[in-house]
C-alpha cells in the first residue's frame, strides 16, 4: 500500500510518477531511519528529552530536529500524489480509492505498525502514531475530493495549520467526550486511554492539524499537472518555502501563537537558540510546521533539478515507501533484541512488563556514533529489498500491489 507515493492504479502510465517528489520522498525515509534507530540505540533515548535546551547537546539536538522533516514531508507528498494519481479516473473513485487505502493504514498501523514497535503478541498498547495520521488524513481527502474543488480543499489545510492552535487555549472536563475527542483531533501531546478489559490506546499523533498539511499537499499538487513549467514550479515553491521560514521566524520572535512552548533566554546564546528552534510536534504545532514544511518546500524545488546518481539512489527507497517503513522497523527491532540479549541482558530483563517497547530496556544503549554506524548499516541492508520490490511492483499489474 503507497502510503505516500504517486500510485500506479491498473490502466495509470507510470509517467504520472513525478522523480523529483520520489527524490525526496527517498531522502526522507533515509532520514526518517535514523530517530527510529536512536529511539532503540542511543543511551538516553527513554532517559533523557534530546530537544531539551537545558541539558541536550548540539549533536543530539539536530540529531533529533532533523528528523522533524519527516512526518510534515509524508503528508505534503501524500497529499500531492493524491492529486498525481488515477488523473483518468473520475472524482468519485478517486475518492473511493483514498478512502479505501486510508482504512488499510489505519488497520496496518493497529496491527502491523504496533507490533513492530512493541514486539508484544498481547497488544497491550494499541499505538497510533504517523501511519494512523495518515490513514485518517486520507480518508477525509476522499470524502472531500469529490465534493469540494482543488482550491477549497487547499483552503481548508490552510485553515487547519494555521488555526488550530486556538484549541490550545480551550480547557474542557479532563477525560470527558468532548475533552478525548479534542485530544485526538486537535491538541493530544501523547494521551493514553485504557479500555476497561481491553487494551491501552496510546494517541501520539492527532489527526487534524496533520490532515492540514495533506490537504495543502493536495493544492499544490496543482503545480505537477500536465503542461505546467517546470521551471515555474520550482520558483513557486522556493518561494513559498522561504517565505515560510520568514514567518516562523517572526512568529517564533514574538512568542505569542504559534506554539504551546514558548521559547526562553538560556545560559548561553547557543542555548537559547536551541531553545528558540525547540517547538512541538504533539500535536504539530503552526510553528513546528512552518519550521519543517519551509525546508521541505526547498528541498522539493531543488529536487527538480537532482544530479541523477544522487536521485537514483533516493528513489530507490522513495518508490516503496510502506515496504520500506515495515520492513526497516522490524529490522532494527529485530537487530534491538538480539543485540540486548547478547549484552548479557535475560529473556525476563529483556521482556520485562514495564517496557514500553519489549527487548529495549531503559539503561540499554550505546553512544551517538554508534548509533550513526547502525543507522547506516540499516539504510545500506534495505537497499537491495527496496530495489527488488520496486522492480518487482513496476513489472506486475496486480491490484493488491497498490496496498504494499
Amino acid at each position: 500500500m503507497p502510503i505516500f507515493e504517486n500510485v500506479a492504479r491498473p490502466g495509470d502510465s507510470l509517467s504520472n510518477r513525478v522523480n523529483s517528489v520520489d527524490i525526496l520522498r527517498g531522502f526522507i525515509m533515509v532520514i526518517m531511519a535514523l530517530d527510529h534507530v536512536r529511539d532503540f540505540f542511543h543511551i538516553t533515548a527513554f532517559s533523557a528529552d534530546p530537544l531539551d535546551p537545558k541539558l541536550t547537546t548540539t549533536a543530539v539536538f539536530f540529531t533529533r530536529w532533523i528528523t522533524h522533516l519527516c512526518a510534515p514531508s509524508f503528508l505534503l507528498l501524500s497529499g500531492i500524489s493524491a492529486k498525481l494519481s488515477g488523473q483518468r479516473q473520475s472524482l468519485s473513485a478517486k475518492g473511493s480509492f483514498l478512502v479505501k487505502r486510508g482504512l488499510w493504514l489505519v488497520f496496518a498501523e493497529i496491527v502491523f505498525i504496533t507490533f513492530a514497535l512493541s514486539f508484544d503478541p498481547t497488544y497491550k498498547i494499541i499505538f497510533l502514531n504517523v501511519i494512523w495520521a495518515l490513514g485518517c488524513s486520507m480518508i477525509l481527502l476522499g470524502i472531500l475530493i469529490p465534493i469540494c474543488s482543488q482550491k477549497v480543499i487547499f483552503s481548508l489545510g490552510l485553515m487547519l495549520v494555521f488555526g488550530h492552535d486556538v484549541f490550545d487555549f480551550i480547557t474542557l472536563l479532563p477525560n470527558g467526550t468532548l475533552d478525548i475527542a479534542m485530544n485526538v483531533l486537535f491538541t493530544s501531546a501523547g494521551k493514553f486511554y485504557p479500555l476497561g478489559g481491553g487494551p491501552t490506546i496510546g494517541v501520539l499523533y492527532v489527526i487534524l492539524p496533520w490532515t492540514g498539511i495533506m490537504f495543502i499537499g493536495y493544492g499544490l499538487g496543482e503545480l505537477y499537472r500536465v503542461g505546467f513549467s517546470g521551471s515555474r514550479r520550482k520558483r513557486i515553491l522556493l518561494q513559498a518555502g522561504i517565505a515560510a521560514i520568514f514567518m516562523f521566524v517572526i512568529l517564533r520572535y514574538l512568542n505569542i501563537y504559534g506554539d504551546p512552548s514558548q521559547w526562553k533566554v538560556q545560559p548561553t546564546g547557543w542555548r537559547t537558540f536551541l531553545s528558540f528552534m525547540n517547538v512541538s510536534k504533539y500535536p504539530p504545532s503552526l510553528l513546528y510546521s512552518l519550521a519543517t514544511l519551509g525546508p521541505v518546500m526547498i528541498m522539493l524545488s531543488l529536487a527538480d533539478g537532482c544530479a541523477y546518481k544522487l536521485g537514483s539512489f533516493f528513489i530507490v527507497y522513495g518508490k516503496v515507501p510502506f515496504f520500506y517503513f515495515v520492513v526497516h522497523f522490524f529490522l532494527i527491532h529485530t537487530l534491538s533484541a538480539i543485540t540486548v540479549l547478547g549484552s548479557g541482558y535475560t529473556w525476563k530483563q529483556a521482556t520485562d512488563p514495564s517496557l514500553f517497547f519489549k527487548f529495549r530496556p531503559f539503561d540499554f544503549g550505546f553512544e551517538l556514533g554508534w548509533v550513526y554506524l547502525i543507522w547506516i548499516a540499516i539504510v545500506a541492508v534495505m537497499y537491495l529489498p527496496s530495489r527488488w520490490f520496486g522492480a518487482y511492483k513496476a513489472k506486475h499489474r496486480s491490484w493488491w500491489l497498490s496496498y504494499l
